[in-house]
């Protein structure tokens, strides 16, 4: 992609993103992904009722008498997002493809957290990881983040969920509040769901397209697997061909929600083509009437 076609590529995503993010996100995502932690702030004279735990025995010592550590809560998070980037992302028939969607929520996310004055990294993966990112701060940081949403091309086509939550696992060292953005065409990362949710705040994010649900009749149709490349031939003609798979498809939606319902991870699915705004409100407001 040339230069100058990357920069209005980003500049429009930019200017989109940005301003969701200003007028309806910044609001709910402050209220709702507030620090988790206690940090540091001053020490100061002992008063009644102060729990002894924390005297500060140091500064006690020097001025010989009581004094105790304060407190904050710690507003700064670190976000992180794991972007799906395997082959099936390439899929739409609705406007948009899967990856044009989640480059836009991926920036509409980043956006917000910076106002919130959070660090943002990313975590690219497809059976792979891809490239990493580490979390920081500040409007620049966020646009290269995008440019790599837009322009990044991966090694590898397939889907490793597991990988990917292992990786964070392990290169995140503090809690973190971790999107999980994908299409979750992959099986078995149930485990890896269950370790990284117990270490971060784990939130998946499922990217779909409507026809994946059902398949209209237009007769003989090839279809080919992006991420494996196999091919077969279809017969859309055939009512019982569309249900085998309309069954299918509604088969694993009802075993990620109760997948993800069981281990206790939000989960929000959002469509190519549609308002993604609404499921995000109400995935966030939902967070916020539990805190």
């Amino acid at each position: 992609m040339e230069a100058q076609e990357l920069f209005k590529k980003v500049r429009k995503i930019e200017i989109k993103t940005r301003g969701l993010s200003k007028q309806i996100f910044s609001g709910e995502y402050h209220s709702v992904f507030k620090g988790r932690g206690m940090a540091f702030s001053e020490v100061r004279e002992y008063q009644f009722g102060d729990d002894i735990r924390n005297i500060d025995w140091n500064v006690t010592a020097r001025f010989n008498h009581p004094f105790v550590k304060i407190f904050e809560e710690e507003r700064e998070l670190t976000v992180m997002l794991l972007i799906d980037v395997s082959g099936s992302n390439q899929f739409g028939t609705h406007v948009q493809q899967k990856q044009e969607l989640l480059t836009e929520i991926a920036a509409v996310l980043s956006f917000s957290a910076i106002q919130n004055n959070d660090k943002v990294g990313v975590i690219f993966f497809s059976d792979r990881i891809e490239k990493f990112i580490p979390p920081k701060k500040g409007s620049s940081h966020i646009l290269r983040i995008i440019r790599e949403l837009i322009e990044f091309k991966p090694e590898n086509k397939g889907t490793d969920i597991s990988e990917a939550l292992r990786y964070l696992t392990n290169v995140i060292k503090k809690r973190a509040t971790a999107f999980l953005i994908s299409d979750f065409m992959d099986n078995g990362f149930e485990k890896a769901v269950q370790i990284a949710n117990h270490k971060h705040d784990l939130i998946a994010i499922r990217i779909t397209d409507k026809r994946e649900l059902s398949i209209p009749n237009v007769g003989l149709m090839r279809m080919v697997d992006a991420e494996t490349g196999k091919g077969m031939w279809l017969d859309t003609g055939s009512l019982k061909v569309r249900r085998q798979l309309s069954n299918w498809a509604q088969q694993k939606s009802r075993e990620l929600d109760a997948l993800f319902s069981r281990l206790g991870v939000d989960m929000v699915r959002v469509y190519t083509g549609e308002d993604y705004i609404k499921p995000l409100m109400k995935l966030f407001r939902k967070r916020e009437a539990r805190s």
